[in-house]
């Protein structure tokens, strides 16, 4: 069966589908939490605001530097797949099979009690930024690799006949033709490094997931504490997602 996309609404007819959409939902929560059994009180989290704008912005600041590190990584073993050096190939294809096969939670615990105690890394915000760019860099690898095996093998002749280098190849041929296939997962996986970065609250990292845990210790208010994280959440990873579906649509043009 081929794939058809669906006809584009009028702004009208799209905004109005939203508001509905919106209406049903928010009218459907607010009837459930009101015949809860729960009774919220939201003064004691108000007075811990600055925790989660601490833990919001720190969020965003591991999740930026993971992913610039991720993608020098992503390049680094998409391209060690493809290289002629067998020991790269080899470790290459086994980081990303060992980083994918192993839960991200159980990754945390090792890198950082063992491989960095043992090498005498201590701070831990560096260690989680790591930890997390080397998670998200197997992904992004196979992103990139994608993306280069798309390009027509025409593409590896017609380099080869002009005598370029394995590099210029590859800086100058393939990158340029793959980036369009590349941009909107990659968009997307940001997203999932910035869910991804609440497990580093296992390692004590102030972020804004161990920030609201810390909360709700505080006031025991557990919905008003873990209310706030999943709007926030939601307001980044949302417009990422956001962007990233109209860049596909924008580069498919």
């Amino acid at each position: 069966m081929e794939y058809k996309e669906t006809s584009i609404l009028p702004r009208p007819a799209y905004w109005l589908n939203a508001f509905l959409l919106v209406l049903g939902v928010g009218a459907l929560g607010a009837f459930m939490f009101q015949n809860s059994l729960y009774t919220f009180e939201w003064s004691g989290v108000w007075g811990y605001r600055q925790k989660f704008i601490d833990g919001f912005i720190m969020t965003i600041i591991i999740s930026l530097n993971a992913l610039v590190l991720s993608i020098f990584l992503g390049i680094f073993f998409a391209y060690g797949q493809g290289s002629k050096i067998i020991l790269l190939r080899f470790f290459s294809r086994f980081y990303v099979e060992l980083i994918r096969g192993t839960p991200l939670l159980v990754q945390i615990l090792i890198f950082f009690y063992v491989f960095a105690n043992n090498l005498g890394f201590d701070n831990r915000y560096i260690v989680g930024t790591v930890i997390l760019a080397l998670f998200a860099g197997a992904y992004v690898t196979e992103i990139i690799r994608a993306g280069l095996q798309s390009v027509g093998v025409e593409q590896y002749e017609s380099a080869k006949s002009l005598g370029f280098s394995p590099f210029q190849t590859y800086r100058y041929i393939l990158f340029p033709q793959a980036l369009k296939r590349i941009l909107p997962p990659l968009t997307g996986q940001f997203a999932s490094i910035i869910k991804d970065s609440s497990l580093l609250s296992i390692i004590s990292i102030s972020e804004f997931t161990m920030n609201a845990q810390e909360v709700n210790a505080y006031t025991y208010s557990t919905l008003e504490s873990y209310i706030p994280l999943a709007i926030g959440y939601l307001a980044l990873t949302y417009p990422i997602s956001l962007f990233a579906s109209r860049l596909e649509k924008r580069l498919k043009d």
